[in-house]
C-alpha cells in the first residue's frame, strides 16, 4: 500500500482554515461503520475517559453526499484506525491514527476531505500518518464486514445488538465528536475487529461497535 505525505493533509488543513468566514465552503453526511477496543457501550461518549488506558478503534466510511467549494465528496471512502488514548475528551488530544484512502477516492475528493476529518474529530494527534489502500463495506442482515487492503491492514466483522424486539437497539440524542447531527448510535457487537498498520496492532472480540450516519459541516458556513 502507497503511504502518502503528512505535507498534504496540513497545507489542505491551512487552507480550510484560511476560508472567508459565511462562505460556504464545505458539507458532507458520512456513514460510519465502527468499532473499538471497550466493550458495549462506549463510556467516552459519558465519562470523558476510554475504559482502559486506550481506545483502540477502526472506522470504515463513506460519504453518501457532501461538497467541498465544488468538489462533490459523494461516494468517497476512508478509513481511520488510530488509538484515542484516555485524554481526548477531556484535553482534546489522542495518540495516533492512520487515515487511508480508497484508490477509488480522488485526489481532489483526498484534498477536500483531509480538512473535514481533522475537524470533525477536533482532536491533537500525537502521530498521523495517510495512506492509500482498498476498502470494501458489505452488510448482509444482522452482519457487517469491512477490509482495509482485502483485511491484510484491518478488519470489523460486526453482529447487530438485537434488543427487546430482536429489531436492534439505537442510542439517540447524543453528541458523535464535532459532527453537526448524527441519527442514532446503532448498537452492533464485534465479532472480530484487528489492525496492522503503520507500526501498530490490535485484535479484539466482543467489543463495543456501531453503525451511525453523521453530518459534518463548516460552523462558518451560512
Amino acid at each position: 500500500m502507497k503511504a502518502l505525505p503528512l505535507v498534504g493533509l496540513v497545507l489542505a488543513l491551512a487552507v480550510s482554515l484560511a476560508a472567508a468566514p459565511g462562505e460556504s465552503s464545505w458539507r458532507m453526511k458520512a456513514d460510519y461503520v465502527e468499532a473499538c477496543s471497550c466493550h458495549l457501550f462506549c463510556p467516552c461518549y459519558f465519562n470523558k475517559h476510554a475504559e482502559h488506558p486506550m481506545c483502540e478503534f477502526n472506522m470504515a466510511v463513506t460519504v453518501r453526499e457532501g461538497h467541498s467549494g465544488n468538489v462533490d465528496l459523494a461516494n468517497a471512502k476512508y478509513w481511520l484506525t488510530g488509538d484515542l488514548g484516555d485524554k481526548w475528551g477531556t484535553e482534546k488530544k489522542a495518540k495516533w491514527v492512520t487515515v487511508s484512502f480508497d484508490p477509488k477516492t480522488t485526489q481532489a475528493q483526498r484534498d477536500a476531505l483531509a480538512p473535514i476529518i481533522l475537524k470533525t474529530y477536533g482532536l491533537e494527534w500525537a502521530e498521523l500518518k495517510v495512506q492509500e489502500a482498498p476498502i470494501e463495506i458489505r452488510q448482509s442482515g444482522d452482519i457487517v464486514e469491512a477490509k482495509l487492503a482485502d483485511g491484510k491492514q484491518a478488519y470489523l466483522k460486526l453482529q447487530r445488538e438485537p434488543g427487546v424486539d430482536g429489531k436492534g437497539v439505537v442510542l439517540k440524542n447524543v453528541k458523535y465528536f464535532d459532527a453537526m447531527q448524527n441519527d442514532g448510535f446503532q448498537m452492533y457487537r464485534s465479532i472480530e475487529h484487528r489492525a496492522d498498520v503503520a507500526g501498530h496492532q490490535f485484535s479484539y472480540a466482543d467489543r463495543s461497535a456501531f453503525l451511525i450516519s453523521i453530518v459534518s459541516q463548516d460552523t462558518n458556513a451560512k
